[in-house]
C-alpha cells in the first residue's frame, strides 16, 4: 500500500471517552459533564476528546483525565474500542473508553465547575449522548470482574480508611449487602492491610480502626493469587 492509497481512504477521526469512578462512602458515582458545543450541546456525556497527532491513546486519555481533575498518575485502564458506523452523528468517529478510578475527594471542583461536571450515582444517570451508556455499562461490569481479585478498589478510597468503609465500597460496587463477619475475617486473612494506632470516630463512639494497603505484601503474594471477595 502506497501513499496514494491511504490518501484515498476516507478520512476517520480517533477519540477518547473516560468513565471516571469516584465513591462517597454509599454510592459508586460516575463523573460527567455537560456537553458545550454540537452536536448534542447541552446533553449529558463522558469527558472526551481527539486524539492529537503526536500522542498515543494513553497519553490522550491522561491529558483530559488531568484536565477535568486536576490529577495525574490516576488509575486507569483501555476499555473497548467503540467503531459503530454512526455513532456519532457529526463524523465517523472511532472512539476508545477508558475507566478511571480516582478518590473523590481529591480532584479539582473548580476544573469540574470550569467542564460542568457533576457526580451522579452510578445507577442514577441521565441519559448520555451516543453510545456512552453502553460505555458506561461496560465499565461497570469490568470494574466488577477485577476488583474481585486485584486491589483496584483502594484507588477510590483515601489512604487510610476503616473497614467499615471498604466494606461499604464492595458493597456499592456489587450493589448488594454483605455479611460483615465473613468480610472482615476474609480480607484480614490475606494479610495485605496494616491496622494503625488510630481510629474513625464520626461514624460511632466506639470508632473503628484506620488500616492502610500494603503493597509491599500484596506484591509477595500476587504469584499465589488473590481472591478479595
Amino acid at each position: 500500500m502506497n501513499i496514494t492509497s491511504y490518501k484515498a481512504h476516507q478520512r476517520t477521526l480517533v477519540a477518547v471517552d473516560c468513565i471516571i469512578f469516584g465513591f462517597d462512602g454509599s454510592d459508586l458515582q460516575a463523573l460527567i459533564i455537560k456537553r458545550g458545543f454540537e452536536p448534542e450541546k447541552g446533553k449529558w456525556s463522558l469527558m472526551g476528546g481527539f486524539i492529537r497527532e503526536k500522542e498515543n491513546a494513553d497519553e490522550a486519555a491522561a491529558r483530559i483525565l488531568y484536565q477535568l481533575t486536576g490529577l495525574e498518575n490516576i488509575y486507569m485502564e483501555q476499555l473497548y474500542a467503540f467503531t459503530d458506523i454512526n455513532r456519532d452523528s457529526a463524523a465517523r468517529v472511532i472512539s476508545i473508553a477508558y475507566f478511571a478510578l480516582i478518590n473523590i475527594r481529591d480532584y479539582s471542583e473548580q476544573l469540574a465547575l470550569e467542564h460542568e461536571a457533576h457526580w451522579f450515582p452510578i445507577n442514577e444517570l441521565p441519559p448520555l449522548v451516543f453510545d456512552h451508556d453502553k460505555m458506561v455499562a461496560k465499565a461497570k461490569r469490568l470494574l466488577q470482574r477485577k476488583v474481585a481479585t486485584h486491589p483496584i478498589g483502594f484507588e477510590l478510597l483515601p489512604e487510610k480508611f476503616t473497614l467499615p468503609q471498604l466494606q461499604s465500597l464492595y458493597e456499592a460496587i456489587y450493589e448488594t449487602p454483605l455479611d460483615k463477619r465473613n468480610f472482615t475475617r476474609k480480607i484480614l486473612s490475606l494479610g495485605i492491610l496494616n491496622k494503625l494506632n488510630e481510629k474513625e470516630k464520626e461514624s460511632s463512639r466506639r470508632g473503628a480502626y484506620y488500616y492502610v494497603f500494603d503493597s509491599v505484601k500484596y506484591g509477595k503474594m500476587q504469584s499465589n493469587g488473590v481472591k478479595f471477595i
